[in-house]
């Protein structure tokens, strides 16, 4: 009976192994979406005069694909491949995990049909219509279960850290999703939310700046914390400032939503807290960004020769870059240039292709290979190619993104000396228009960077197999 229950102790790997498919597949298509209406603002005859080929159509079908599609499949393989090592035993309730897997493809198709014919909630990255929501709902409340069902029974006494952002991540999107979702059906595919006029904004962009705060933050730095040191064979720098930056970055990071609406009818006291606690959040983050990097410490010379762990250190960079941005535009002076411009489109794709794009593409390349029986991926340089491109791919679109929208505040507030506009809205966007196209060169690129990781991961699993990992017995310290 004992080699029985021994040789039945495996790593439940196969849900790891079809989100981790998933998350190239949709990584596709979310980014061709993107290029597509990308290529819309600078050529707007692209929509072919067809309704749901139009940019107001598909712009949230693409930030659905590329935020819950893409980054929440990844973030559903990671976590599951790492609570998994870190608690030293198997998924809780497999069978659970398995509908974990079904369901949030079927909320990935739901969306990918529903968005182009015009079924919206109006809420931004909450567009989907409620029969959508309940879905959501019921995978996100079995995602949990499994998750903390997983620590609950781990083998080790001690909760590594990066758990305790996926955990926190599970949390707070569940509360945020129940909160903003609210609404009253008025048919199959259409609904009111429960609030109303400004009261509606503050908790919609209550959960929008969480949704970037949990969802494409503390999740992928639930990645970094256990992918960097794995690749790069060096445990964290400081495990003390990874429990600082954890609870500082939580308790911070509910209270920033507020410096979505300056200048609105939000009464000036929460703009101002929002403001406030925006600068407040720049020290955690670096925190973060510092602890991962320096993590480095003493084996600075394996960036030269491994583009995996290039992807996952220059992702930190843009972690750096974008979470000193942010603050930054939230201070009301600044807020009053960028606001309404490309500035902020070019912040968000900092974060959006540079943090939590490169970094889910290091973890799935150092994923890949060991769920299919492989040392490495199928092809070096292909990585290599990847890297190049995408990092080109970012920073011709953040560049003309920085450049058109400060350009776009300038002109929209200059006056002549009688008091009247200098510049027609009109002529600001013909002043855009390079830069659309650079933005749309930019874009492509990373797309087809992406093209070249489906690629490689499609040779690496088709020249290797479903590997079964055995739960290592656990040492008596960690009993």
């Amino acid at each position: 009976m004992d080699s029985l229950k021994t040789s039945a102790a495996h790593y439940n790997d196969t849900v790891v192994r079809q989100f981790s498919i998933m998350a190239v597949v949709w990584g596709v298509v979310g980014m061709l979406v993107g290029v597509f209406i990308a290529a819309q603002l600078a050529w707007p005859e692209l929509n072919f005069g067809i309704s749901w080929l139009s940019f107001g159509r598909l712009r949230p079908l693409h930030t659905n694909a590329v935020i819950f599609a893409f980054g929440g499949c990844a973030l559903f393989a990671t976590s599951y491949y790492v609570v998994q090592r870190t608690c030293q035993t198997t998924l809780f309730l497999p069978k659970l995990a398995a509908f974990t897997f079904w369901g949030w493809q079927l909320v990935i198709v739901a969306a990918a049909v529903s968005l182009p014919l015009g079924f919206t909630s109006g809420k931004e990255y909450a567009e989907l219509e409620w029969p959508i929501d309940i879905l959501i709902t019921l995978v996100w409340v079995s995602y949990a279960i499994v998750f903390f069902g997983t620590i609950g029974t781990r083998k080790v006494k001690h909760i590594y850290v990066a758990n305790w952002f996926f955990g926190a991540f599970i949390i707070a999107v569940a509360l945020l999703h129940l909160v903003n979702s609210a609404a009253v059906p008025a048919g199959l595919m259409k609904s009111y939310s429960a609030y109303a006029g400004v009261q509606d904004a503050m908790i919609q962009w209550w959960y929008g700046h969480n949704a970037v705060g949990f969802f494409l933050t503390a999740g992928f730095l639930g990645m970094m914390y256990y992918f960097i040191p794995k690749q790069a064979g060096r445990p964290v720098y400081s495990y003390r400032l990874s429990i600082v930056h954890f609870w500082a970055l939580i308790f911070t990071y509910m209270w920033a939503g507020p410096h979505h609406l300056h200048f609105t009818a939000l009464p000036n006291w929460t703009q101002s807290v929002g403001m406030v606690f925006s600068l407040i959040l720049l020290a955690p983050s670096w925190g973060g960004m510092i602890n991962g990097i320096m993590t480095l410490s003493g084996a600075w010379h394996k960036l030269r020769d491994d583009p995996v762990l290039r992807f996952l250190i220059v992702s930190l960079s843009f972690y750096g870059m974008s979470t000193f941005e942010g603050p930054m535009m939230s201070i009301k002076t600044v807020n009053a240039l960028s606001h309404y411009t490309d500035w902020t489109v070019g912040h968000v794709h900092s974060g959006a292709l540079g943090w939590v794009g490169l970094i889910t593409m290091g973890s799935l390349y150092y994923l890949i290979p060991r769920l299919f029986g492989k040392k490495e991926m199928h092809s070096k340089s292909a990585i290599e190619l990847h890297f190049w491109m995408a990092t080109i791919g970012i920073v011709l679109y953040i560049a003309a993104m920085w450049i058109a929208g400060v350009m776009q505040g300038l002109m929209w507030r200059a006056v002549n000396p009688d008091g009247t506009l200098t510049y027609t809205f009109v002529e600001s966007v013909k002043a855009t228009y390079p830069f659309y196209v650079i933005r749309t060169i930019g874009g492509l690129l990373y797309l087809v960077g992406m093209l070249i990781m489906a690629w490689n991961v499609l040779k690496t699993a088709a020249s290797g197999r479903a590997v079964k990992v055995a739960v290592p017995a656990v040492h008596p310290a960690h009993a």
